[in-house]
């Protein structure tokens, strides 16, 4: 197209390890751009060498705009009467322009992104590791103010499953793998939302997957099972896809634990593959295995409570009406009357364990159970109880009294029977085991509270009786 002057500028950035014939390739293109703008204008300019990884071309002209082939972002935009063509090649792993392991291709024409199918470098596609240390991992720390920490249960009722900022030693429980491939243990880790693998002979790092390459920390978290207590399984997959309840590495972000024969690394769900860090490249591959917490059933019993009483807390509540019973006299003469109130009440004993317990599971316990008094607490001999739902037992109280009244000709009186709720707030600590439908049992320490509740004082209360309104008058002999 004819017009005014269109600038041309192609900036370059390699890869240092871009394939050789990729490299001429493109080099070639560009050779042959630059000579055709030549030959049609004189006026072009060769390349001017800015840095190593950096070629930069500029040239005035007024001819037809070209197309370079074999590039891999190209953005395309309207610039007074001709078409202005930007061309770069991105550095295929720069942590600095791209925030994945990904290329992705967008053309931008008449202010609007148009975004494609996400590119994951093909060279590194499904590759057999070599054993051999060729080009160790980069050192990539995290400043203070970019570091996310999840040291904090994320994930539901399992409590026990956690990510632990490291300090300088493996904590109890460290999730881990035998490293068949490279003969040694591995422990889950990650690195802001980046999952990897720590192990102690290659140093205090956590070494992870990140835009084609791998990198290392020394500011990361660990994965922990406290006691082994959590069911986890590995459970097979590919392409992107990954069970439920899979172990995510942050909360509302689809990067997940992964692992295959070669070692630990992150499922991403976007880039339907998994990651693998080794000696300083990212590796990736459509199959693999993805850490999963079993939800199968199980059965759980509480043992082993000790009530700390130092520390219960009594609260005493305000009398409240429990029954109500009136006595209507129509006679001409007082009547004796027995009123007997009842009332059965269901109280509720919970020991929160901390943790849910899912519906359907079996919950035992074998302990004293407290008994509350006005001012104290006493216990039963050890027992063994089955919950109704979670860790709560319902109980059902009767209570009665009975009350003689006289009631005058022409009234009507009302009893109540009125009591008082006394509950308690009693931490203990106890033994935690659950055994799923493989008879598999792990066990755990728990901290918890009793919530107790008594419905105590009860009295009966005889109100002022009343006239009773439009009775019909005695007459003066029968009264």
């Amino acid at each position: 197209m004819q017009g005014e002057p269109c600038t041309f500028l192609i900036l370059l950035t390699q890869h240092e390890h871009m394939q050789k014939k990729t490299k001429t390739v493109i080099t070639n293109s560009i050779l042959l751009f630059t000579d055709k703008l030549q030959a049609n204008s004189g006026r072009a300019r060769r390349s001017i060498s800015l840095q190593p990884s950096l070629v930069l071309l500029q040239t005035d002209v007024k001819t037809e705009c070209l197309t370079l082939e074999n590039v891999l972002f190209v953005f395309v935009f309207q610039m007074r009467s001709c078409v202005a063509i930007v061309v770069a090649l991105l550095q295929l792993c720069s942590p600095t322009l791209q925030s994945d392991p990904q290329l992705l291709i967008s053309e931008l024409q008449d202010g609007q992104e148009k975004p494609s199918r996400p590119w994951l470098n093909p060279t590194l596609k499904g590759v057999v590791p070599s054993r051999e240390i060729t080009n160790p991992p980069k050192i990539r720390e995290m400043p203070e103010n970019e570091m996310t920490s999840h040291s904090f249960p994320m994930f539901g009722e399992h409590v026990n499953l956690k990510w632990v900022t490291w300090n300088g030693s493996l904590p109890n429980g460290a999730v881990a793998i035998f490293n068949g491939y490279t003969e040694r243990t591995d422990y889950v880790c990650k690195v802001n939302c980046e999952a990897g693998f720590y192990t102690p002979s290659k140093g205090t790092f956590c070494q992870y997957p990140y835009a084609d390459n791998e990198y290392k920390s020394s500011k990361f978290e660990v994965l922990v099972n406290v006691d082994q207590f959590e069911f986890l399984e590995w459970v097979e997959d590919s392409y992107g896809s990954v069970p439920e309840f899979s172990v995510r590495t942050c909360p509302n972000v689809d990067i997940y634990v992964g692992k295959n024969k070669y070692g630990l690394g992150k499922v991403v769900t976007q880039h339907e593959a998994f990651f693998l860090p080794w000696e300083g490249d990212e590796y990736w591959y459509k199959s693999y295995h993805v850490l999963t917490i079993n939800r199968d059933s199980y059965s759980q019993h509480i043992s082993h409570v000790q009530y700390l009483i130092d520390e219960m807390e009594l609260f005493h509540h305000p009398p409240e009406t429990l029954q109500l019973a009136k006595v209507t006299n129509l006679e001409c003469s007082s009547v004796a009357k027995t009123v007997k109130l009842e009332k059965t009440s269901t109280v509720e004993k919970s020991w929160d364990i901390g943790r849910q317990t899912r519906n359907g599971s079996v919950s035992t316990m074998t302990a004293k159970v407290p008994i509350l008094g006005p001012g104290n607490v006493d216990f039963t001999k050890e027992q063994t109880v089955t919950f109704s739902e979670g860790t709560t037992m319902v109980e059902s109280i009767s209570h009665a009294v009975s009350v003689e009244l006289m009631v005058p000709p022409n009234h009507s009186c009302s009893v109540r029977m009125d009591g008082r709720k006394m509950t308690a707030d009693l931490p203990f600590t106890g033994r935690l085991s659950r055994t799923n439908h493989n008879g598999d049992t792990h066990w755990t320490t728990v901290t918890g509270t009793y919530d107790g509740v008594r419905l105590g004082e009860i009295n009966a209360v005889v109100e002022r009786c009343q006239p009773v309104i439009d009775a019909v008058p005695c007459a003066p002999a029968d009264e």
